[in-house]
């Protein structure tokens, strides 16, 4: 474990994952988007992101909260909260866009199997026009993916861009978080790009101290960044 340790995890490790590779068969690509909202269902990752929205959405009521989720993926989590927001009879759309044109074809299909209104639009966030119109930008498991210095200017550019509030989930640079990747993803599914993205992912992920570091550097005064079951963390910025 130290050698683990202080080869890979005492410094961050950013490696190209297989999921950002461009020629993903269909079928693989699927097969991961599948794996990763399992992974994402188990960690209650779309709960974690829903308990601010659901707190400012209370107090701003009735007039509609806008959210969009950047680098959505699958779509399992922006579908989540848009049923629980349904249940809750709570006036919040929830939109989400990614740079993966079969990310967002997998994730339009998985809003219409389940009969919510999301809409899923192609976006890059290397762009210099981001989405605008939204009362919360929010982001899971896409931050450890940039480089640092990117990941600061997307976190400046996520904080510019929407009118209330910016939230990341993202993974925890430790030990037991690379087990739980390590394990988790042979348990939670089938797919190779999983097995293999997870730990990779975990290795590259910031620390709760650096991504602190990052939101000061982007200029996001105030924000916090808590730790949140298993091995996540939350960055939370609320504009003044």
């Amino acid at each position: 474990m130290n050698t683990l340790w202080n080869s890979q995890l005492g410094t961050r490790q950013l490696t190209p994952e297989m999921m950002d590779a461009t020629d993903i068969h269909e079928n693989q690509h699927r097969s991961a988007l599948r794996g990763l909202g399992r992974v994402n269902a188990i960690c209650l990752t779309h709960r974690s992101l829903w308990n601010p929205i659901h707190r400012m959405a209370l107090r701003h009521a009735p007039a509609p909260l806008r959210v969009l989720d950047v680098a959505c993926g699958g779509g399992d989590v922006a579908v989540r909260m848009a049923l629980t927001a349904r249940r809750l009879r709570l006036p919040i759309s929830i939109d989400g866009c990614d740079k993966s044109s079969m990310a967002i074809t997998v994730a339009q299909e998985r809003a219409n199997v389940s009969g919510v209104s999301c809409q899923f639009f192609p976006f890059d966030v290397t762009s210099n026009d981001w989405p605008e119109g939204y009362d919360v930008i929010m982001t899971s498991l896409f931050l450890h993916h940039l480089p640092t210095e990117t990941a600061v200017q997307t976190l400046k550019s996520m904080s510019q861009a929407p009118r209330k509030m910016v939230l990341v989930n993202d993974l925890v640079r430790s030990r037991m978080g690379y087990l739980y990747a390590r394990f988790g993803g042979y348990l939670l599914s089938r797919s190779p790009i999983v097995h293999s993205d997870g730990p990779t992912s975990v290795a590259g992920a910031f620390t709760r101290e650096e991504l602190s570091e990052l939101g000061r550097r982007a200029g996001l005064r105030g924000a916090t960044v808590k730790l949140i079951w298993p091995e996540r963390m939350l960055l939370e910025w609320s504009r003044p």
